[in-house]
């Protein structure tokens, strides 16, 4: 038995422990609450009313994980003060203080110097969290036994995600009664969101306040920060983690941040539409988030990596087909398709991923580690908005078509076998980096793994009964698993006796 779980039986009972566990599964839905109200679709439709262009919603995407760098700094507040509860605690506080001048930007600001507000406090707002989330990451990973890591934080996700589904319901139609009584002032629709949002972020500092607090190991010797920050590159298996994290979030956010974008303006979907297409997503990620958490548990984090992964780049690559090159009747259906295949894979992705950097990371040493890769994912997240929000513009006016001809005596006929224009190209360059994350994961090494063949094996059998409750139409089963089916077979076929040997 390690001294960080000697010292941790010995000052917390199981008792407290599970008290402790309780009051984090109520601060995630008083922060994912606030999330919801201050990000995503209805943070892009907030720029977009107050006029951000394309490389501006690119460069307030990209605010977001690079002001996480702070956490390179907070590493040595953590190790040099060693008390996780009061700084996530005095952290948090302030950084939820900045979403009050969002909310108060219609007010006070317009055109050029709104928009930078917006990203000004963005950035403060994230950047003073991430110093909580430094102290956090630590702090949870001496706290929640590493058994139930998985499942514990699938049950986290999977509340969490239903209050978001709840809320971004309700702000939707509340967006769209706003809309039809003033139409002309639905900013200040979106204000009163953000001034709700930190009202919530207020309710999730109290309940930090009131998790367990556990004191950290101390060293011999104090280390510097240099060699605090070095000590995850030493370690080979970590470097080869950090490698796919990074190349996976630079393909991931190459796009993602742009799909409400997309919808909202070239396909010219109203903001219900937009919503709606959401929450179905999060309603199949709310089911598979305890599934995934189950198989991360049983066999590993990397197995689930392995399936989720390419399942949510071919999702990405679908996109490019929901125009062609105009936006036609299969539209609707195929982002139907598009967002249940990205809600069952995002669900394994985001849990996976987390999990597995905790459980990489020695015993007492997670917030060096934590940073290492959170340094690494943010850099990676930070530039590829920028970069897809430039090539945006860029392909804006470019068009590769493929066409086939039939000629004979009456005449000829034109068929058009392939069109990409202005988003499909970086729709499509994201997902050959994708492919390519994943091929970085293999290297990884984590105790438990098995061959991904019989793990998707138990994935279907689990998978049946959510599907069959989910929609009544066998259709939409066979759309949702043939493709899945198809790609699970092409793997095992190619990799399945060299891997049954090893095993």
């Amino acid at each position: 038995m390690s001294e960080v779980e000697t010292v941790t039986e010995s000052i917390l009972p199981e008792s407290e422990i599970n008290r402790g566990l309780n009051v984090i599964i109520r601060e995630g839905l008083a922060t994912q609450a606030m999330v919801t109200l201050s990000s995503g679709i209805f943070l892009v439709a907030y720029a977009i009313h107050l006029g951000a262009s394309n490389f501006t919603i690119g460069l307030m995407s990209a605010v977001i994980p690079l002001a996480q760098l702070i956490q390179i700094p907070a590493i040595f507040v953590v190790e040099r003060y060693r008390r996780r509860r009061l700084i996530c605690t005095t952290a948090t506080s302030i950084n939820r203080l900045f979403l009050v001048p969002v909310a108060l930007i219609p007010l006070l600001f317009q055109g050029k110097i709104a928009l930078g507000v917006l990203v000004a406090a963005l950035f403060m707002h994230t950047g003073i969290g991430s110093i909580s989330l430094c102290a956090w990451n630590s702090w949870m990973r001496d706290l929640i036994p590493q058994d139930r890591l998985g499942s514990f934080f699938g049950k986290r996700m999977s509340l969490s995600t239903i209050v978001s589904v709840v809320l971004s319901l309700a702000a939707g139609f509340y967006i769209d009664y706003w809309e039809k009584i003033l139409p002309h002032k639905v900013v200040y629709a979106y204000s009163i969101m953000f001034g709700l949002a930190w009202i919530f972020g207020v309710m999730g500092t109290y309940l930090i306040a009131r998790i367990p607090d556990l004191p950290m190991r101390y060293e011999a010797a104090p280390r510097g920060f240099l060699k605090i920050i070095s000590e995850p590159l030493k370690d080979k298996n970590f470097r080869h983690l950090i490698h796919f994290l990074g190349s996976w979030n630079f393909a991931v956010n190459l796009a993602a941040p742009f799909f409400t974008v997309y919808m909202l303006k070239l396909l010219d979907m109203s903001m219900s539409y937009v919503i709606g297409l959401t929450v179905l997503s999060q309603v199949v990620n709310v089911v598979f988030l305890r599934i995934w958490g189950q198989f991360s548990d049983r066999f590993s984090n990397k197995s689930v990596l392995a399936i989720s992964g390419p399942i949510f780049m071919f999702s990405i690559l679908a996109w490019t087909f929901t125009t062609f090159p105009d936006k036609h009747g299969l539209t609707m259906p195929l982002l139907i398709v598009i967002h249940i295949v990205m809600g069952i894979s995002l669900a394994g992705v985001l849990l996976a991923s987390s999990n597995i950097a905790l459980k990489l990371a020695p015993k007492g040493e997670a917030t060096a580690y934590m940073a290492v890769a959170t340094l690494v994912n943010s850099l990676a997240a930070g530039i590829a908005p920028i970069l897809g929000g430039y090539f945006i513009d860029y392909f804006s006016k470019r068009e590769f078509s493929w066409d086939m001809t039939w000629r004979g005596p009456d005449g000829e006929i034109a068929f058009q076998t392939l069109n990409l224009q202005s988003w499909d190209f970086f729709f499509i360059f994201a997902f050959v980096l994708g492919l390519y994350s994943v091929h970085r994961l293999a290297l990884v090494k984590e105790e438990g793994e098995l061959h991904e063949k019989l793990v998707w094996h138990e994935l279907f059998a689990y998978m049946k009964r959510p599907l069959r409750n989910f929609s009544t139409a066998g259709g939409l089963r066979f759309l949702i698993i043939h493709p899945i089916m198809y790609f699970k077979n092409q793997r095992v076929t190619k990799n399945g006796d060299d891997n049954l040997k090893d095993n």
